[in-house]
């Protein structure tokens, strides 16, 4: 039987396009449409659809006060779709804390075939959406994708020698990915090595995303800039649609980005990440792959464990969707599997019985 979709949008153009796409997807169906979230609710409740699609600002009520009451007296997997915007960017980040599974965004130009350029992707959320509410820690469903370039597309696997002793961290995430980030890195203490994150996110997203967590962190959160030294106590979120990777001048880390291709189909990419650490930091690095669908991070995280690194991937019952984890254990780059609640522990403990050992990379 298809998913039935309820597609909640103020633009007749958008509701119209995203009947198309949807429906363009055997297994999805959508059952009705509403212009605001008052016609939705009675739509939900005549339809009982099983995943809606959400505005996040329409007329009569916001999206973020929708979903608030939505959540709260009738759960059911949320999708958001929101503009490439600040102020959007900060509802949809909102959106999330309060339980929307994950967002697509609304192109800037040329909505038709903007839009139809994220029909994979939209179809690939409304699925996992369903799948992760009616089934906690289910599996996603495969991917049925395109193919896709790796880092070799972006940087060289080739590693660099210099002395050092000082830690890096290197983090991946996608579906999910905010919330966890939020939990693991409000954990860590102010005096914590550098952590760099790659999680997939679009252009004024992550700047709006790391000023979120620059206020709920011990850790100094910012969105990463080029050439900018890589510093103790502060973690680098990379910028929507660019690639980051550790680089080195001198004896010091430092940031580099990128415009390469997408790797993994994402830019930036996960993997992208992980095979600089390897280059850059090998056996003083730890890569961290948490909830996400598809598998990107998970070839760059078995070239950090060959690399000598340390390897963790959050566990299936923690995550959102266990895709991304999933994939990196199955290659054999994860050395522990380890709850979303632990994780930080698992730093902590790892800089503790490493902290003053001399290294060589």
């Amino acid at each position: 039987m298809p998913i039935k979709v309820l597609i909640i949008d103020d633009s007749a153009l958008i509701r119209s396009l995203l009947t198309e796409i949807i429906n363009q997807a055997p297994d999805l169906q959508v059952v009705g449409t509403a212009p605001d979230p008052l016609a939705a609710r009675q739509r939900i409740k005549e339809l009982n659809p099983d995943v809606l699609t959400l505005d996040v600002e329409m007329p009569k009520m916001d999206g973020l006060a929708f979903l608030e009451k939505l959540m709260r007296l009738r759960p059911m997997p949320v999708v958001m779709v929101s503009s490439l915007t600040e102020k959007s960017s900060a509802v949809t980040l909102k959106a999330l804390e309060l339980g929307a599974f994950d967002f697509v965004t609304k192109p800037k130009i040329d909505i038709r075939n903007g839009l139809l350029e994220y029909s994979q992707e939209l179809a690939e959320k409304i699925r996992c959406a369903h799948t992760a509410f009616h089934r906690k820690g289910g599996k996603a469903p495969p991917l049925q994708v395109e193919a896709k370039l790796s880092a070799d597309a972006v940087l060289p696997n080739k590693h660099q020698h210099f002395a050092t002793t000082e830690k890096v961290v290197a983090v991946g995430s996608s579906t999910g990915g905010t919330e966890a980030l939020k939990v693991f890195l409000s954990a860590l203490p102010a005096d914590c090595p550098a952590i760099l994150v790659t999680q997939h996110m679009p252009e004024t997203f992550t700047r709006t995303f790391a000023a979120r967590l620059d206020g709920l962190c011990a850790l100094a959160v910012k969105e990463a800039e080029h050439g900018e030294r890589v510093l103790p106590g502060h973690a680098y979120i990379a910028p929507g649609n660019r690639h980051m990777m550790l680089a080195r001048s001198g004896a010091n880390y430092t940031i580099a980005l990128g415009d390469g291709p997408p790797v993994s189909r994402h830019r930036p990419s996960v993997d992208v990440l992980f095979r600089s650490a390897a280059n850059c930091a090998a056996d003083n690095s730890l890569g961290i792959i948490l909830t996400g669908m598809g598998d990107d991070g998970a070839a760059g995280m078995l070239e950090m464990h060959n690399a000598g690194a340390r390897t963790l991937a959050q566990d299936e019952e923690s995550c959102v969707v266990f895709g991304m984890p999933r994939e990196a254990i199955a290659r054999g780059g994860v050395d522990e599997v380890v709850p979303l609640s632990e994780m930080a522990g698992r730093l902590l403990g790892w800089l503790a019985s490493h902290g003053k050992r001399s290294f060589r990379v």
